[in-house]
């Protein structure tokens, strides 16, 4: 998630800086300081670095899992796919960050 997305949030009724409060998966979240243009794009072309930041990200099974896109119709990059109003946008081959993936790492899966 974008560093504005970890602002604030709400515990016990208090609202606190992400500072203050407990770290959680976002933290980790390899989109992590990424602009919200960025992150909450709608087409491929400006998605391309949240999406290439999906493909080597840690917890993106708990970041779809917790967006759950296609039931609150997001729009933007979670768990390395796009979404737009809650379904999934197809990525060109030619913008594909997990083939860039492959092609630098032929391990990869």
């Amino acid at each position: 998630m974008p560093a504005s997305a970890l602002v604030h949030t709400t515990f016990h009724g208090d609202a606190y800086p992400a500072a203050a409060r407990p770290a959680d998966w976002r933290t980790h979240a390899a989109c992590a300081g990424l602009p919200d243009e960025t992150v909450f794009a709608r087409r491929p072309k400006p998605a391309l670095p949240a999406l290439r930041a999906c493909a080597i990200c840690p917890v993106r099974r708990r970041c779809l899992e917790t967006v759950a896109p296609a039931e609150s119709w997001f729009d933007g990059v979670s768990g390395g796919r796009l979404w737009r109003n809650g379904r999934e946008v197809r990525i060109p081959a030619d913008l594909d960050p997990e083939r860039d993936l492959a092609v630098d790492h032929p391990d990869h899966p």
